[in-house]
């Protein structure tokens, strides 16, 4: 009976992450909320893909090719997950208030990279925004302060 229950969670009940990849989850998760932002639009732009580098290599400390690398594998984990809580939960239980503000900070930097913000990169800022616990005043802050580096149409 123990056996069915066991094999019952080891089936249907995700394992606790493995401690040793803990920065690798955060990298990732980090990255695919950013390149489902890319996405969201219909148009992936090389502008929109520079920019989402260039955020995992500053936040991450990585090389370039280790930025590219990252953003591939996470789009291909974004394609694949049926929700966003796997990487906002991921990133909750590892950065602080500021470091989350911070992500939202880059997924707008995505969104405006092209010069254009559509609705649907918007709601998901907005959504992504809320399950990171951000304030709405630090949301709209981030929001502003990316809009000051680009003109958009």
């Amino acid at each position: 009976m123990l056996n069915l229950i066991k094999a019952f969670f080891d089936k249907y009940i995700e394992p606790a992450p493995a401690p040793g990849n803990s920065e690798r989850r955060l990298q990732i998760a980090t990255a695919a909320l950013l390149t489902e932002v890319m996405r969201m639009d219909s148009e992936i732009k090389d502008d929109e893909r520079q920019v989402i580098e260039a955020a995992v290599r500053e936040r991450f400390s990585l090389s370039d090719e280790q930025a590219a690398e990252l953003t591939t594998a996470a789009a291909q984990r974004g394609r694949e997950a049926t929700d966003y809580y796997q990487f906002t939960s991921e990133i909750n239980r590892a950065f602080d208030l500021a470091e989350r503000i911070r992500v939202v900070g880059y997924l707008w930097q995505v969104a405006l990279a092209d010069s254009h913000l559509s609705h649907y990169e918007d709601h998901l800022i907005r959504k992504i925004s809320d399950l990171l616990y951000v304030p709405h005043r630090d949301f709209i802050a981030a929001k502003l302060k990316a809009r000051e580096m680009v003109q958009i149409s």
